[in-house]
């Protein structure tokens, strides 16, 4: 198909909505997985030195902006997931042409055109 072809909504349902939940589960589980490593790092000079802190404190940053990621990528997929529901999905959101499956083979959550992405 290329972006002038009509799509047919029931088949990019078969297509992506698998490949969106799975993802969305793997985020959900990773996230889960990794909120120890978000939490504070405790300051006490008795139990851990300067450096062990630093590095505690440098994982712990590195965790929070990777959940950052992953909150963003989920919303994405929520929205991309919504846009099934109501038919809308492969559409351009800015001006309703469809994407082209070559732009939902590459990212199923993209929701704009080449043009207006650009």
């Amino acid at each position: 198909m290329t972006t002038t072809d009509e799509p047919d909504l029931p088949a990019l349902d078969a297509k992506y909505r698998p490949l969106l939940e799975a993802e969305l589960r793997e985020l959900d589980q990773a996230s889960e997985h990794s909120s120890s490593d978000r939490k504070p790092v405790t300051l006490d000079q008795q139990s851990v030195g300067r450096l062990s802190r630093m590095d505690a404190l440098q994982g712990q940053a590195m965790a929070a902006a990777l959940e950052v990621r992953r909150r963003g990528r989920r919303a994405r997929i929520v929205a991309a997931l919504h846009r099934l529901e109501t038919g809308e999905f492969g559409y351009c959101i800015d001006c309703g042409a469809f994407t082209g499956t070559d732009r939902l083979d590459a990212d199923p959550t993209c929701a704009r055109c080449r043009d207006c992405k650009s």
